[in-house]
């Protein structure tokens, strides 16, 4: 076989970088129709409610008059539901993702347990309201209310977070752990003041991917029983300081179905100016969690 003449290599570079630029081009057009299409749902959601946006919009409860309706109830659910959500999901979610990652032995039974927390995390939602149905409404015999809610969403953002911990955990050097190890330090301490910190940005990262699923959630909150209307946990000033645990509840995207389905145009605004109010609570969280990460990596010394 005869070697490559020097024309023959240019040749062969351009059509590379010519392939290249073609690639990214299309790239480029892809990305810019994606925020193109996400600007103009944006906007006109925004035109469309901006009249709506206004202080007795988030203190008043919803109304059969949609100019007198608004969306207390819903932002203070939703708040209360999603705390429940954190307070269930990332503790133990974490947990499991370091004991699976750093002490659990390479065998068939974690291999099981690794192929199960993969294929959970592709469940439709909807299984888990039905689940959560049986389980913390009828056998745990809490009701149709925020704690249930909670825990349903809870298991439903479960495996995104063990899934996410572990990926995290794997990105970090062996040589961290070695070093550690080689000073003398149990792998509790090893963890506890190398992995985990290390790791905790990208921890953070799938948390808020998971609360922002949860957030936004219709299906296994319909099925465990939202309600359309309550002012349960606003008004309650003699109530106990947990009571709003086993209260009824109504979340943003609730009231927003509620919303949508009904006749009146004038009820589409309101959908329209409580989405943006929704979308402005993920951009939130996202907004928070970038800040955080971006603090815990500019302390990281690597």
């Amino acid at each position: 076989m005869q070697p490559m003449t020097t024309e023959q290599i240019r040749a062969l570079i351009a059509r590379g970088k010519l392939k290249d630029t073609i690639f990214q081009a299309l790239g480029i057009i892809c990305l810019a129709v994606g925020l193109l299409v996400i600007f103009l749902l944006v906007s006109d959601m925004l035109m469309r409610g901006l009249d709506r946006l206004n202080l007795d919009f988030f203190t008043e409860f919803a109304s059969r008059r949609a100019s007198q309706s608004g969306i207390l109830s819903a932002w203070v659910g939703t708040i209360l539901v999603m705390f429940v959500t954190a307070l269930a999901a990332v503790p133990l979610g974490v947990a499991a993702g370091i004991y699976l990652e750093e002490y659990a032995r390479r065998n068939w039974v974690t291999d099981i347990i690794e192929i199960n927390i993969t294929n959970l995390a592709a469940v439709p939602s909807i299984v888990y309201g039905l689940l959560s149905l049986g389980i913390f409404v009828y056998a745990f015999g809490f009701g149709q209310s925020i704690l249930s809610a909670g825990l349903t969403l809870a298991l439903l953002i479960l495996p995104i977070v063990i899934v996410s911990t572990r990926e995290a955990i794997r990105a970090i050097p062996a040589m961290i752990r070695e070093g550690s190890m080689a000073v003398g330090a149990t792998r509790w301490q090893t963890c506890r003041y190398h992995i985990i910190p290390y790791a905790m940005p990208g921890i953070l990262t799938g948390v808020i991917i998971g609360l922002a699923r949860a957030i936004g959630e219709t299906a296994p909150i319909i099925t465990i029983g939202a309600l359309t209307f309550t002012a349960t946990g606003v008004d309650g000033a003699s109530a106990g300081l947990f009571d709003w645990v086993m209260s009824p509840f109504t979340v943003m995207p609730i009231q927003i179905f509620n919303w949508t389905s009904r006749p009146d145009p004038a009820f589409e605004v309101n959908a329209a100016a409580a989405g943006f109010v929704l979308m402005g609570m993920v951009l939130s969280m996202n907004a928070i969690a970038i800040y955080l990460r971006y603090r815990m990596r500019k302390n990281i010394k690597w």
